[in-house]
């Protein structure tokens, strides 16, 4: 007897085997798919080591946190090469979180962070909402791994403080130019501002009382001769906290800018004294500088909400009527008060383009004080952006260079200047008073 036996078809064996090989392809392109998805090549050693170690428990150790470091800076290249730019970037911030969360060592992650934002800005990856988030869990992370190493130095930990400080500088630059906001993305000014404020309250950053005193006097002194190398522009208190609050301006955080203002101590007799060469008081500074920028960037608005709200819940030891006295009456020996001047600055830029010779001669009467606070050029660079933005006072062409680079060294912030004599057949004080009333403020 012959047994039946099904034998196949050569034509189905051949069919069968087109499909599988139809099926591994399918099976490879949805690996690469979602390995570049997810940041990496499932089939890649490099990857494959970085992933482990990322979840070893001995991360925290020097040496595998270096070693994690490398693999990740390895793996960023090869995806970049290979075009996958999602891959590497979303390498650099996973692997940047996993150093800082589970190794906590920020040195280490400094240098993840400054890839991940260089990749971000040469791949055009776009400024979007998602990494928005993420920027703001990466400083989270990072401020926190930095509190909770309490064996670290005084200047390793200034050092840390201001790299983060460029990172994120560097991150608001990216999101100005891949985001849809102009001046930058709100959220990337928010971080920067915080870090500014909080780096302003660390003796790691700014100094003891003694130095900050000694920096402060160098400043006054204006001594040429001296060498200021030991004091970076960048380090002084009242610098870091100008750039706090004009990046919570350019965030349009009022709220945060008062809560600060209400935070520092009211103006001393010597701050308030007719022809001080001492700096203003830091609240009336910040104060007028918060306003200058607001103003700059032409947001009416919340300039107005803060003088208003100023008024009612900061400056409450004097009335506005005793403010309106002292500013006229140029015998009680005090300085024009900032929030009169701001008052009146905002109330005219609420006006038209007459107003002009007003302006002019509200700059010009207190600049012997905006003279006295820090950084008086930048000031002159925010006082001319808003006359020409809101007067059409056009600067000479060297201010005009001078307000560009200003622009895009905030990666938007503003810049402004004075100048100008009075109008003719008015009067000027009177003016600005009736202007200053007639909004109410």
């Amino acid at each position: 007897d012959i047994s039946l036996h099904t034998v196949p078809s050569p034509i189905s064996a051949s069919k069968k085997q087109t499909m599988s090989a139809a099926a591994a392809r399918r099976r490879k392109q949805q690996q690469k798919h979602a390995a570049a998805k997810s940041g990496g090549d499932s089939n890649d050693p490099v990857q494959l080591r970085l992933d482990a170690l990322l979840q070893d428990p001995t991360l925290s150790e020097e040496a595998v946190a270096y070693e994690a470091l490398q693999l990740a800076q390895s793996a960023v290249r090869r995806n970049v090469k290979l075009g996958q730019f999602a891959g590497a970037t979303d390498v650099a911030y996973s692997a940047s979180l996993a150093l800082l969360v589970k190794s906590g060592r920020v040195s280490v992650s400094s240098q993840l962070l400054t890839v991940l934002v260089q990749v971000l800005s040469e791949t055009h990856t776009e400024c979007t909402d998602e990494w928005l988030g993420r920027f703001a869990e990466l400083d989270a992370a990072y401020r926190t791994a930095l509190d909770k190493d309490e064996s670290m130095s005084s200047d390793e930990r200034g050092r840390l403080q201001r790299l983060h400080l460029q990172f994120l500088k560097k991150g608001l630059q990216w999101s100005n130019d891949l985001g849809k906001i102009r001046f930058g993305a709100m959220g990337m000014h928010a971080l920067l501002g915080d870090h500014c404020w909080n780096m302003s309250c660390d003796e790691a950053v700014v100094g003891t009382e003694a130095e900050r005193k000694e920096a402060a006097a160098k400043i006054t002194s204006q001594d040429s001769e001296e060498d200021d190398d030991e004091f970076e522009e960048e380090d002084f208190e009242i610098g870091l906290r100008n750039e706090a609050v004009s990046h919570y301006a350019l965030a349009e955080q009022v709220t945060t800018i008062l809560d600060k203002l209400k935070s520092l101590p009211e103006p001393t007799a010597e701050e308030q004294t007719m022809g001080h060469v001492c700096l203003p008081s830091q609240r009336d500074a910040l104060l007028t500088r918060s306003i200058l920028v607001l103003l700059a960037i032409e947001n009416l608005r919340d300039a107005r909400k803060l003088v208003s709200a100023y008024l009612e819940e900061v400056e409450t030891s004097r009335t506005p009527a005793e403010l309106k006295k002292s500013y006229l009456d140029k015998t009680d020996g005090k300085a024009p008060s900032h929030i009169m001047f701001v008052c009146m600055l905002v109330r005219i830029c609420e006006k038209d383009t007459k107003t002009a010779p007003l302006f002019n001669w509200l700059v010009r009467n207190f600049g012997a004080e905006l003279g006295t606070m820090h950084d008086p050029e930048v000031v002159k660079t925010y006082t001319t952006k808003i006359g020409r933005v809101y007067f059409d006072i056009q600067p000479p062409p060297n201010m005009m260079d001078m307000m560009e680079n200003m622009m895009g060294m905030m990666g938007g912030g503003m810049g402004g200047g004075m100048g100008g004599a009075p109008g003719g057949g008015m009067n000027p004080m009177m003016a600005a008073m009736q202007a200053m009333q007639g909004g109410g403020m």
